[in-house]
């Protein structure tokens, strides 16, 4: 039965996330914010200057009572126990920030905007400690990998998905779905689900608490999996599991096996994948030496890596294990587990948050 949590918001839900003590967040349209209970009770509610939309929320893993917001060109610094006025506020990027990410160690912020520009914010100086300019497109997603703080993964409407050291102003490995797409495109594989040949700009990623598998959602309909084995970046896995552009991938870390994959697509679905036994079920496909010359070239070089693109196992009957006909455009999918259950929460272009009961698959 879906829930519905409701008198949060007056404009459409845009961002969601929870705390570890199961506080829910929610950022939506024209700059509000509002905090919830499990129990779906409204605990908090503010609107921030500007009234710009509310894009990207993130807790600080290090405090439990701040929080990140980005609206605008902006980040604030709120304390949840007093949400009317930030305590501090960033303004590094010169266009719309579309997402953020803080690190497992609670020290860098890094925020991915409309020019395709990532700052990384030093959160105790509060200085920009690094400017990652490779996208030439707007970045969609940037986030930190988990038991890595100095690496983070980024992804646009460049069709470039990318693997970063902060050692390091350049990206280790880029990843063109683009490609992928035109091999497919001229094998006639475009037309096996019915839908005409979209282009696979990358609109979401997640990173499994691993840190090494990595999962990104594209307007194709396609989910890519990713996986970082000691200096290796490869595609190692895809499917197609929406009918229309994955505007959301988020990996769960409270259900038993490796890798439990949401997706939330503008065709109104929302999918459970047991992403980790089907990598554990493929054979891995080999690298080919000009992709293995090429994968040492981008780590040793000084010159910018070239995209590497090895074989990629296409799973044309990976099905998901649990699915919701939502049917309305998902913004943002969050799995969150409560005291007493384990529920996926769903935005999409109303003001409301639907609540899916999850049940073990």
């Amino acid at each position: 039965m879906t829930l519905k949590w409701t008198c949060g918001h007056s404009y459409s839900v845009l961002c969601l996330n929870a705390s570890k003590e199961g506080l829910v967040v929610s950022g939506a349209e024209r700059g509000e914010l509002t905090t919830w209970s499990e129990q779906g009770d409204v605990s908090g509610h503010t609107k921030l200057d500007g009234a710009e939309d509310v894009t990207s929320v993130a807790f600080s893993p290090t405090c439990p009572s701040r929080l990140y917001v980005s609206h605008g060109e902006m980040v604030s610094v709120l304390d949840l126990r007093a949400l009317t006025t930030p305590v501090e506020y960033f303004h590094v990027n010169e266009d719309e920030i579309n997402c953020i990410s803080v690190n497992e160690t609670g020290n860098l912020l890094a925020t991915a905007d409309d020019s395709g520009v990532i700052k990384v914010v030093d959160l105790e100086s509060k200085k920009v400690s690094r400017c990652l300019r490779k996208h030439s497109n707007i970045c969609s997603a940037v986030a930190f990998r988990p038991q890595r703080p100095q690496s983070l993964v980024s992804c646009g409407l460049d069709m470039q998905v990318m693997l970063w050291n902060l050692q390091k102003a350049r990206p280790l490995w880029i990843m063109n779905l683009q490609d992928e797409a035109q091999e497919e495109e001229g094998k006639g594989q475009q037309q096996s689900c019915g839908q005409l040949f979209n282009p696979p700009l990358a609109h979401s990623l997640t990173v499994a608490p691993c840190g090494n598998v990595i999962g990104c959602g594209a307007e194709d309909g396609k989910i890519r999996v990713f996986r970082v084995t000691g200096t290796k970046f490869e595609q190692e896995l895809g499917f197609r599991g929406h009918t229309q552009g994955v505007s959301q991938v988020h990996f769960l870390d409270f259900l038993p096996g490796p890798g439990w994959l949401l997706s939330g697509g503008n065709d109104g679905k929302v999918l459970l994948w047991d992403v980790g036994r089907e990598l554990g079920n493929q054979q891995r496909s080999p690298v080919k030496h000009g992709d293995r010359k090429r994968a040492r070239t981008a780590i040793s070089s000084k010159k910018d890596p070239k995209p590497v693109h090895p074989s990629v196992v296409m799973c044309n009957n990976f099905l998901p294990k649990l699915s919701w006909e939502h049917g309305e455009k998902v913004n943002w999918i969050l799995g969150a587990e409560f005291r007493s259950s384990k529920k996926i929460l769903v935005a999409d272009q109303s003001s409301c948050i639907s609540v899916y009961p999850l049940s073990e698959p």
